[in-house]
């Protein structure tokens, strides 16, 4: 029985070829014609192979171990400072990147794949590079010239690391709050920057010479409220012509003793006359920080699939060895004993729950993969309108990703955990700190509440659901051409009364809402939960009509029609527990407590 991460490369190419059909799209856009599905393979073999082999084993050990901060100086586990400069040196966080910056302009769709391999590997050593795409495409977006060649080749290519200083101590989803101050100073060309901020992750650490750090903060002539913040960046060293190096006014006051990603450390900074450089506008640095913002939502959104495969994986290969009690039924081709004790994966209660993590996983890895591919889309279709379309599907996509994707996570490593019994409890098993490590994402990058109501409010209510619309006719051709496939018509056709479902609340919703103004919000949490069913509906109505036209004796296919079969009789009935919660909002005001 082997509990160690193993990437699952043999559904990664099924979602990226057949679910999604990225290659054959790839031809036609300039700069990918060469692109084939052999090459994307080869990508993501090696870097399952970097990740399984370099960053997975550092997981449990780091956990123990945790980081260190005396003196000032914080230090991370062992293995973390070499894997990385491995990882920098092998290119991986330019994989995305445009050419022209640096990169290798790969597809972000394969670094979607890459993403989740090293969140379910090993989630806290993700956490120090895990901003680094999001901060290049803020600096390309917002950047001056001058920014964008000082800063953005070392920060692309991963040699320095950023971070995202927004919370502080009174300022936690509210950013109106924030008091960190920015003074002009003429002789520098730049700003002081003054003030603490909380819940920093990778603050400060041992990977790189140099830490970057993407500040908002208010001008002395600042508006109140959230309009009034601007975005610089502030480094930890700056450099000084013939003095060399010298030290910024950034400092790490300590680290917090977390929950979970105990390897990662989660700083406490203060900034004290920091020498900072504006980036974009003054007063618009929340319009130039959610560039990276969005960009590190569809990244926590990949962390969630990562805890949910993790999680299945360990508790499919526990029960598979694990004997106690006789089953009361056995799969056909059960070669042990009548009447003896038989693994636990045999019985009703474990199959469930591991054909409930199946069955979410691998559909969210198929609408995790079509997001990215999305994005794709959106920078590189020859058409505008075409660009202007998938970037608006995407950004309606982002927030029910990052919720419903990480609440499931969390469900999942609970679930598989149960599996494991009180052996699951034991730090050994791996499963107790995936529980653990998984918890946080619910929390960061927007809370998922936060999330549900961007999605409700501000994408579906704000555009009277024109995306949403076009997200929908998405499910209905789905659910047509499912209409051809004999084992894939039921579930076309329950696809397609889903999305007529939604399309009928929401448009309830948008008439309600303008007579009770708490209703959106009341409801936003089962809305958002309630759209990730449809689109688990629709990963897996996809999935069984592809898989029917595959080979009837290849296992894989076999495993995908049960599986689809599997999630329109059992998990489904979610999407109707959520419908009545919707309902029942919309008829009851909430009382005050």
């Amino acid at each position: 029985m082997s509990l160690d991460y193993c990437a699952p490369l043999r559904d990664m190419r099924f979602v990226i070829d057949e679910w999604i059909g990225a290659p054959e799209w790839w031809c036609g856009v300039p700069g990918w014609a060469d692109l084939d599905a052999a090459t994307a393979h080869q990508v993501l073999e090696e870097a399952a192979r970097f990740v399984m082999e370099r960053i997975a084993p550092l997981n449990a050990g780091g956990d123990l171990a945790g980081c260190r901060f005396e003196n000032g100086e914080l230090t991370l586990p062992e293995g973390f400072r070499a894997s990385y400069r491995d990882y920098v040196e092998a290119g991986w966080p330019t994989l995305a990147l445009d050419a022209g910056h640096g990169g290798q302009g790969l597809p972000y769709l394969l670094d979607v794949a890459l993403q989740e391999m090293l969140a379910g590997a090993n989630h806290a050593w993700l956490m120090s590079p895990g901003l680094t795409h999001g901060a290049a495409a803020c600096l390309i977006a917002h950047g001056s010239a001058d920014l964008r060649a000082t800063w953005l080749p070392k920060i692309a290519s991963g040699e320095w690391l950023t971070t995202m200083c927004l919370t502080e101590p009174q300022a936690g989803s509210d950013l109106s709050l924030l008091r960190a101050r920015a003074t002009p100073d003429a002789a520098h060309d730049g700003y002081r920057i003054d003030g603490n901020k909380i819940f920093i992750t990778g603050g400060d650490h041992d990977l790189t010479e140099n830490i970057v750090h993407l500040v908002l903060a208010r001008l002395p002539d600042a508006p109140a409220g959230s309009k009034g913040l601007s975005l610089f960046i502030v480094p930890k060293w700056l450099e000084d012509g013939a003095a060399g190096r010298v030290r910024n006014g950034v400092h790490c006051e300590g680290i917090e003793k977390k929950m979970g990603l105990k390897a990662s450390p989660t700083c406490s900074m203060r900034f004290e006359q920091a020498l900072g450089w504006l980036v974009g506008e003054p007063h618009r640095g929340l319009a130039s920080m959610f560039v990276m913002m969005n960009a590190a939502r569809l990244q926590v959104a990949m962390q969630g699939i990562g805890h949910a495969h993790s999680a299945w994986q360990r508790a499919q290969a526990y029960a598979a060895q694990r004997v106690q009690m006789r089953a009361v039924s056995a799969p056909p081709d059960y070669a042990g004993e009548p009447g003896q004790p038989a693994p636990i994966a045999f019985h009703p209660a474990m199959r469930r729950t591991l054909l409930d993590l199946r069955a979410v996983v691998e559909g969210e890895r198929a609408i995790g993969y079509w997001i990215g591919h999305w994005l794709d889309v959106a920078a590189r279709h020859a058409q505008a309108r075409e660009r202007e379309a998938a970037a608006r599907l995407a950004s309606l996509l982002t927030p029910v990703a990052k919720a419903f994707f990480t609440a499931n996570g969390f469900a999942a490593a609970s679930d598989a955990l149960q599996v494991f019994g009180g052996y699951g409890y034991i730090h050994e098993y791996g499963i107790e700190q995936t529980v653990r490590d998984s918890r946080v994402a619910m929390l960061y990058e927007g809370t998922n509440e936060i999330q549900a109501i961007d999605l409700l409010v501000r994408k579906v209510l704000a555009d009277r659901g024109e995306t949403l619309r076009a997200l929908l006719d998405h499910m209905r051709t789905e659910a047509q051409q499912c209409g051809a496939v004999a084992l894939a018509q039921p579930l076309g056709a329950r696809l397609g009364a889903l999305a007529d479902e939604v399309g009928r609340v929401s448009g309830g919703l948008l008439r309600a809402s303008s007579q009770d103004a708490e209703l959106p919000y009341r409801v936003a949490g089962d809305y958002l939960a309630l759209l990730g069913w449809l689109l688990l509906g629709f990963a897996w109505a996809r999935a069984m009509r592809l898989a029917c036209g595959a080979s009837a004796d290849d296992p894989f296919y076999a495993e995908k029609r049960a599986t689809a079969q599997y999630f329109f009789d059992y998990p489904l009935a979610a999407f109707d527990y959520r419908l009545r919660l919707i309902e029942a909002g919309c008829q009851a005001p909430l009382p005050h407590v």
